[in-house]
């Protein structure tokens, strides 16, 4: 088995979850992505963040806000991803950068237009009261 480790920003707001789409893709993640060699999950989480939203995370106020692992959209079958999410404040105003396309904020109706990682993510947080 495959694992591709993802480090995720968790954003609530007004009961939705900040969600990306990259370019060319009709599937929305939450905001982060890869492990670079030697970097902890807020160094990961700083870079990814300032790479795909512009923003700046406060590394002092990230808290981990659970794991997550399901079958890797658009994957071969045997690949997973483990998603580390955490929440934290950030400074700066969001726009997509890089390779993301769009911004959204998602509430548990959109539940079926992200990848099944993020499923999981919604399931619990709308199961906690926190997404709408």
């Amino acid at each position: 088995m495959t694992i591709i480790d993802k480090v995720a920003w968790l954003r609530l707001e007004d009961g939705k979850v900040l969600g990306a789409r990259s370019r060319g893709k009709d599937t929305c993640y939450l905001p982060g992505g890869k492990r670079e060699p030697g970097e902890s999950d807020t160094e990961t989480l700083v870079r990814e963040i300032a790479e795909e939203l512009t923003v700046s995370i406060d590394p002092a106020g990230a808290v981990h806000a659970g794991t997550f692992e399901a079958p890797a959209h658009g994957k071969d079958s045997g690949t997973t991803v483990r998603m580390t999410c955490y929440t934290a404040d950030y400074e700066g105003t969001l726009a997509p950068s890089s390779e993301i396309e769009e911004l959204i904020w998602l509430g548990y109706a959109d539940r079926e237009r992200v990848s099944a990682v993020t499923r999981l993510v919604f399931d619990e947080l709308h199961g906690a009261g926190l997404l709408r």
